[in-house]
């Protein structure tokens, strides 16, 4: 018996739903995802100068503490000198820098390192002691390292539990549209759930086993792709469920049938993003691999829940879980022959090459956004709401010496003395002194006069770098040489990992549909969907949301997704349209698939697409800007791409689009074709 029956079967459907399900519940309740610590090199890439400076400073004593800058400044005017005396007794035993401009104050607090919680409960109570006993007419704001990462750890606190919670809506609001059933959308919901939360201890837990870190970004995601995919599987497994329970009397039938139909599809879409999302595996960056493999054990899950769990469960139930329109053994499909995708695959039935060209310039135009795209985020710039460190930092920089904020540092075992007057000696440097020597390494805080971010900055980075290359075992640190080594990466990792990308879909592809001209075909399509996407999508920052640049790991993760992801529905209709071709032949074949597709594959792509503009919940720049991207994207890859683009080239190719296979009806000795709208035919 085949699997597909066994896992739609009377007996065995009950084992197939209830056992998965028991046992899912068991790994989340009993194990649990794994806990870790974040580490200052997570998202630093491998061998970098800054890496190495952090690595380094790990080794000293004294590596267990992190600076807040306390900044005060008057609220009326310049500090008067009875508010600077109130201030110095504030500061204690650390001394208190007053501005040349009079305005402000500032002192360094030494804190305890540890995780973003430990760090933001100390700068809390900072903030609480420094509002106390602020003397009237001054405020008092806390910036620096510790002020920064505190701010950032907030933006995580009970994130997961938003993010889940707003998911869960945004999927059961669109099932309930999608199916207008009271009932039917609870079946996959809670599957899909389940599934997620499964995915998330199955992929930390590897993690931990392999070495690789994670954090609140790495699980925020996974769990978006999780609840997009598994969703949008499940969509296409219940749209044909329904069309088989018009022609099936037995209920068991037409799951085991929609099973077997759908399988290869779900399987090859499973695949191809597997494969896509292993390719981060070859990033610099250890919090970059370590997404990667999340991801790919969150794709194998959703499939397995998927292709098993949900079809067992849903068969449990009887018709009636469809109410109020539930579908009868007879019903007729005479509404898809008036529906939109219907009319839409006449038209392009009747102009495929006029309808390519105007999508494919509707593309180019909106891809034209590309040349004006910058990358690369300010440290200031990452908050979609502005915290306190980053509005400090501001105020500080008008005062003070522009690096003041975060500092340049220069780790070195070698002479500290010398190394200090090659660094007080190149250009770009406003001030630099030795804060630290212990077991023979030297620690320089090097205060820039560049703007943090601007070019002039990065350039005196490189500048100081050439000038330290002559000493052992010396390294560049901190924020902005840190961001100087990210964008580096980010470049290589993209001219790596976009080809693999584009080989590991289209090989899918190849296997999947074996044929060639359409598979490359379907990969050229979603590389212009990724371009249109981040055209247009930088045309919405810059002109509505005020975005500056993008993150440096966006461009990589958005083409990643979209690629990956916006396949799925190409895959989702050629399979179809192979089915149909078999019949109908390849160009009836293609515009059938979009009239019986069209609109659960449209439903899916909404769904996909609102999924991830959830990340818009958390407060980082990054996360919206990677949801936008991929919301604009796959709504362009499913309205228009998977709707106008492919069925015109289908079309337009016919038989040449399945090369070198053959897809049409195969003529047999003897047959007489009398198909529907044609004349009979001697073979």
């Amino acid at each position: 018996m085949p699997l597909t029956s066994r896992i739609a079967g009377r007996r065995a459907a009950w084992a197939f739903s209830l056992v998965p399900i028991l046992l899912a519940l068991a790994v989340i309740g009993g194990i649990g995802q794994a806990e870790r610590e974040a580490q200052s090199t997570d998202w630093l890439p491998d061998g970098a100068d800054g890496t190495e400076a952090a690595l380094l400073l790990d080794e000293l004593p004294e590596a267990d503490t992190t600076a807040a800058l306390v900044l005060w400044t008057a609220d009326d005017g310049a500090l008067t000198d009875e508010q600077l005396a109130a201030l110095g007794e504030q500061a204690g035993d650390a001394p208190l820098v007053a501005a040349e401009d009079g305005t402000a104050a500032m002192t360094v607090v030494t804190l305890d390192q540890g995780d973003a919680d430990t760090v933001g409960e100390q700068v809390a109570d900072l903030r609480q002691q420094l509002d106390e006993d602020a003397p009237a007419g001054v405020t008092a704001q806390v910036t620096g390292p510790a002020g920064i990462q505190a701010d950032l750890g907030a933006v995580f606190d009970g994130a997961d539990l938003r993010l889940l919670v707003a998911t869960m809506i945004i999927v059961a609001v669109l099932l309930v549209i999608t199916y207008r059933s009271p009932v039917l959308w609870l079946v996959p919901l809670v599957v899909v759930a389940i599934a997620d939360q499964t995915a998330v201890v199955a992929a930390t837990r590897t993690l931990e086993s392999v070495g690789l870190p994670w954090d609140g970004t790495t699980t925020g995601i996974l769990s978006v792709l999780v609840f997009g995919a598994a969703t949008d599987y499940a969509l296409l497994l219940i749209s044909r469920y329904r069309d088989e329970l018009r022609s099936t009397a037995s209920r068991h039938e037409a799951m085991a049938h929609a099973l077997g139909r759908t399988a290869e599809a779900v399987i090859g879409s499973a695949t191809t993003v597997f494969l896509a999302v292993l390719t981060l595996l070859l990033s610099l960056t250890p919090a970059t691999r370590g997404l990667g493999l999340a991801c790919a054990v969150g794709i194998v899950v959703a499939a397995a829940f998927a292709l098993v769990v949900l079809p067992a469960t849903l068969v449990l139930f009887g018709r009636w879980v469809f109410w109020p329109v539930v579908p009868r053994l007879g019903d007729t499909l005479a509404a898809q022959r008036t529906s939109i995708f219907h009319r839409t695959g006449r038209m392009v039935a009747r102009r495929p090459a006029g309808v390519a060209a105007i999508t494919l310039v509707l593309l180019a135009v909106l891809a034209s956004g590309l040349l004006g795209v910058r990358v690369g985020l300010d440290r200031a710039d990452q908050f979609l709401d502005e915290p306190e460190a980053i509005t400090a930092a501001q105020r500080l920089a008008e005062s003070y010496p522009a690096g003041t904020v975060e500092p340049t540092t220069v780790v070195t075992r070698a002479a500290g003395d010398e190394v200090l007057a090659a660094v007080q000696a190149t250009d770009g440097v406003e001030s630099a002194r030795v804060v630290l020597q212990d077991d023979g390494i030297s620690e320089i805080e090097v205060i820039l006069a560049e703007e943090p971010g601007s070019a002039a900055a990065e350039s005196a980075i490189d500048t100081l770098r050439d000038e330290l290359s002559g000493f052992e075992s010396t390294y560049v640190g901190g924020s902005e040489a840190e961001g100087v080594d990210d964008r580096a990466a980010a470049q290589r990792d993209l001219r790596l990992i976009v080809p693999l990308i584009l080989a590991m879909v289209l090989a899918g592809l190849v296997v999947l549909l074996r044929s060639l001209v359409g598979p490359v075909l379907l990969v050229l399509s979603v590389v212009a969907t990724y371009g249109a996407a981040m055209g247009a999508s930088w045309w919405l920052f810059t002109g509505v949301l005020g975005f500056a640049a993008l993150d440096t790991l966006v461009p990589l993760f958005a083409f990643l997704f979209l690629v990956a992801l916006g396949v799925d529905y190409n895959i989702f209709l050629v399979t179809r349209a192979r089915e149909e071709a078999a019949e109908h032949g390849p160009r009836e074949g293609m515009l059938r698939a979009l009239t019986v597709t069209g609109g659960v594959i449209t439903s899916a792509g909404i769904l996909l697409a609102a999924v991830f503009a959830v990340l818009g919940v958390l407060p980082l720049v990054a996360l919206a800007q990677l949801g936008t991207i991929i919301c604009v994207g796959v709504l362009l890859d499913t309205l228009v791409v998977r709707t106008l683009l492919v069925p015109a080239v289908g079309v337009l190719l016919g038989e040449r689009f399945w090369w070198p296979r053959r897809v049409g009806p195969q003529p047999r000795a003897g047959r007489v074709d009398v198909s529907p709208g044609t004349s009979p035919t001697a073979p």
